[in-house]
């Protein structure tokens, strides 16, 4: 898996040598930010085609630089999209009205140098600010005089400022291997940033990404890799509240957290948002799951996504035997709903908590290195995935970044949708060693369309299984005169466990997946 801490460390690669000056035999000058990546190593990091490519939901754009490695995107009040270069250390802004790019130059950014820049967001002041791991800093960029400014971050030396929001006068950030939450105060009435660092309950765990809720408590998590680990609610009003009251310049933090232990599944909790209505959601990136928590309750629910399709895995050598699709960050729209990035899946994903359906949108272009794409005698066409690391929504639009194909693009939500299903029912009771028939119904929306569709079938549960009955087939085709009545029955086994599973149902094509969660309570 790419993670943070992995992601700067490239094999064959030293940050540290300037390879062109070296006249490295390995290194063919271009004078673009490819000479930062010796040549073997330019189709997977700097892009295996250089072509915009689009399905009826996804419009993709080519960075006019070559090599540029996008990775943290927003947008603007104006509809504007920017971006920070991990390869170049520059910003870039895109007009999607006019479809051009405009990159402003970091001067004091280092010849060769590379930085994942996993945080940006756009200041009410027309400021961009944005984060950089490989100097410990944060950026601010002003885009009324397009002037850049750096601000050292708060380090004891083994730092990475990751995620970044601006919430009034604070900018909130996750330092993911320092072990902290940093909150900056940049109100422009005082001369100095002021830091406020919230320490991490877990001793070595990484502090992942954060949300604020509305009482203006901020949760973040914090884990092991592999181990686990707990959800934090930090009660910043009460403490502000009382450092002013007492006198005191600072108060013992921890008595303003609490934590809550994940459950066993969730092992590497990257992104947390809440909805509308109050829930938690966070994003597990070693599996292909998203939680929800209910803060009044305490309650976890387990969600799934599809299974990736064969083109972003490829299996080629037989290696990849379970291949999951990865959730990433997670983030709300106004709309009410959920999106996430899957990036094993190569999707961006829509979730809607109220109808509970979820919308999977395919992202044509891919990268081979990245997957189990060459057998050894030929490399599988169509195959890969393009590492998309961040997204931005703006009104029906999500942007994204293609960190390996130098690419952004947008899916437009607005755009229907080539069918809709139907359960028989949302919500079964079953208790253990049952079992109960249910149906789903697929509806095509379009005439003269003829669609092939396979069935999507996920579970959370080894005791929750899914068998199709009645001659129900897993592939099929979907044409505009009639719908198609696809037969299940769900089971439970001996040991189930009580408890409420969501049992994910629809279908996709090679553009998109449709689906659509059953509420499974086992009694």
């Amino acid at each position: 898996m790419l993670t943070s801490g992995v992601l700067i460390a490239i094999p064959g690669y030293d940050e540290q040598v300037d390879y062109a000056a070296m006249n490295d035999p390995t290194v063919t000058i271009t004078g673009t930010p490819a000479d930062n990546y010796p040549d073997e190593q330019r189709t997977q990091f700097c892009s295996s085609d250089k072509i915009a490519k689009s399905t009826k939901f996804v419009q993709e754009f080519v960075i006019p630089t070559d090599c540029t490695n996008p990775l943290a995107i927003t947008s603007d009040y104006d509809g504007n999209v920017w971006f920070a270069q991990t390869n170049t250390g520059n910003l870039a802004k895109f007009n999607p009205v006019t479809q051009t790019f405009v990159e402003f130059e970091n001067p004091t950014w280092p010849d060769g140098a590379r930085s994942m820049m996993w945080g940006i967001d756009y200041a009410p002041d027309g400021s961009v600010w944005f984060t950089d791991e490989t100097y410990d800093s944060v950026w601010k960029f002003s885009t009324l005089d397009e002037e850049y400014e750096r601000l050292s971050y708060p380090s004891d030396g083994n730092s990475l400022p990751q995620k970044l929001r601006i919430d009034g006068s604070q900018i909130i950030i996750n330092d993911f291997t320092g072990n902290k939450l940093t909150i900056l105060d940049v109100n422009p009435t005082d001369t100095e940033v002021n830091y406020l660092s919230v320490p991490s309950p877990v001793d070595d765990s990484v502090t992942a990404d954060f949300a604020i809720d509305g009482n203006d408590d901020i949760w973040y998590t914090n884990w092991l890799f592999q181990q686990g680990g707990i959800l934090v609610q930090f009660n910043q009003n009460d403490y502000l509240n009382d450092v002013t009251n007492s006198g005191q310049p600072f108060l013992p933090l921890i008595d303003y957290i609490t934590g809550y232990p994940l459950p066993v599944q969730l092992l590497t909790p990257n992104g947390v948002t809440f909805s509308d209505d109050g829930t938690l959601w966070l994003a597990d990136t070693t599996s292909s799951s998203f939680f929800s928590f209910d803060p009044a309750t305490e309650q976890f629910i387990q969600y799934m996504t599809a299974d990736p399709i064969l083109e972003t895995f490829g299996n080629q050598t037989g290696i990849v035997k379970s291949p999951i699709s990865r959730p990433y960050w997670i983030e709300n729209n106004d709309q009410g709903q959920l999106v996430f990035n899957a990036q094993t899946a190569n999707n961006i994903s829509v979730m809607d908590p109220k109808e509970q359906t979820l919308v999977e949108y395919h992202v044509p272009s891919k990268n081979p290195n990245w997957a189990d794409c060459d057998s050894g005698l030929q490399v599988m066409e169509n195959c890969g995935v393009a590492q998309i690391f961040d997204f931005a929504v703006s009104g029906e639009k999500i942007w994204f970044t293609e960190w390996v194909e130098n690419k952004i693009g947008v899916v437009d939500t607005s755009v229907s949708l080539p069918f809709e299903i139907q359960l028989e029912s949302d919500n079964v009771k079953l208790s253990s060693n049952d079992s109960v028939a249910n149906h789903i119904i697929f509806s095509p929306q379009f005439e003269n369309d003829i669609i092939e569709v396979s069935s999507i079938i996920s579970t959370t549960h080894d005791f929750l299984t899914v068998d199709l009955i009645h001659n129900s087939s897993e592939n099929f085709e979907l044409n505009s005169n009639d719908s198609v009545a696809v037969h299940i029955e769900l089971s439970t086994s001996d040991d189930a466990l009580p408890g409420t599973y969501k049992i994910l149902l629809g279908g996709q094509t090679s553009d998109i997946a449709i689906s659509k969660y059953l509420t499974v309570i086992v009694e």
